[in-house]
């Protein structure tokens, strides 16, 4: 290289260094955030609104809430970059931990920790599974933990095959899609996460006078936060310090919780949900 074109080819290379840095500072101004679409979009919304607002008086920058049409969405968009920060199933973030390689899951509920899923139906003849056999039933979505990964696979620890069990499988896409289902005789039965029965219920937006639980799923890990493992250090302790300060006993922190079902966020770990990366195996939904 010339004595000329040298100086300029360094001159360009510290250019671009300067512009990768700037860009970077830049991203970090905001943190981007999803979710799972397990409820109706305005309601994912009008959950995330408050933990946004307290999120970015502790974090001191915007955070921008980016909904997705579908449980696929949040692990590819995780997997491309797209997101910082994503709620997630147990089921989806082992998908996209396998995508990945490096998701770290942050917090979770204390709820979490014994999570449940419920069955329901509208039929007076139906109390059990096996009053099931021959008739529809719903799951939510294919990627749902609450809505199809752990039912199918207590399912299939009770010895039946929902594929062979059931008339008809249909795929809600989300909880609150279940209950309407299965209220208006859609389907004859459905499963869901149990946490959203239990708030559709006490809003009065489910007739508990038709539709009922006939049966409980054992407990199991499921939802978390996560953020993608190349987010700066510094934010990620930043971003778990903000949940784990939520505290009920703060009139300014307990709408936000309650929003979330949360009594409070605790640290979670990756091998929390070895469980379910085994269950998902072994229902043939991973492989």
């Amino acid at each position: 290289m010339s004595m000329i074109k040298r100086p300029l080819a360094v001159l360009a290379g510290v250019c671009l260094s300067v512009a990768t840095l700037f860009s970077t500072a830049q991203a970090q101004d905001v943190l981007r955030v999803s979710a799972i679409p397990d409820e109706a979009p305005t309601e994912l919304l009008r959950k995330f609104k408050p933990l946004g607002e307290y999120l970015e008086q502790e974090l001191g920058m915007t955070v921008q809430f980016q909904p997705v049409s579908d449980y696929a969405g949040v692990v590819e968009a995780l997997g491309a970059k797209r997101l910082d920060l994503a709620w997630l199933g147990g089921f989806t973030f082992v998908q996209a931990r396998l995508r990945t390689g490096d998701a770290i899951p942050l917090v979770q509920r204390e709820q979490d920790e014994v999570f449940t899923s419920t069955f329901i139906t509208a039929d007076p003849a139906i109390n059990s599974h096996a009053d099931l056999k021959g008739k529809s039933f719903a799951f939510g979505s294919v990627s749902s933990t609450s809505g199809h990964l752990m039912p199918r696979y207590f399912l299939q620890q009770e010895g039946i095959d929902a594929d062979s069990h059931f008339s008809r499988i249909g795929f809600s896409g989300a909880h609150d899609a279940t209950v309407a289902w299965v209220e208006s005789g859609r389907v004859d039965a459905g499963v869901l996460n149990a946490s959203v029965w239990e708030k559709l219920a006490a809003e009065g937006k489910v007739d508990t006078r038709k539709v009922r639980v006939y049966q409980t799923t054992p407990t199991y890990f499921d939802y978390n936060w996560t953020v993608r493992g190349d987010l700066d250090p510094a934010l990620v302790e930043r971003l778990k310090a903000a949940f784990l300060k939520l505290d009920p006993a703060n009139p300014e922190h307990k709408p936000i919780l309650d929003l979330q079902r949360a009594s409070r966020f605790i640290e979670t770990r990756v091998e929390n949900y070895d469980g379910i990366e085994q269950a998902a195996r072994a229902a043939g939904l991973l492989q």
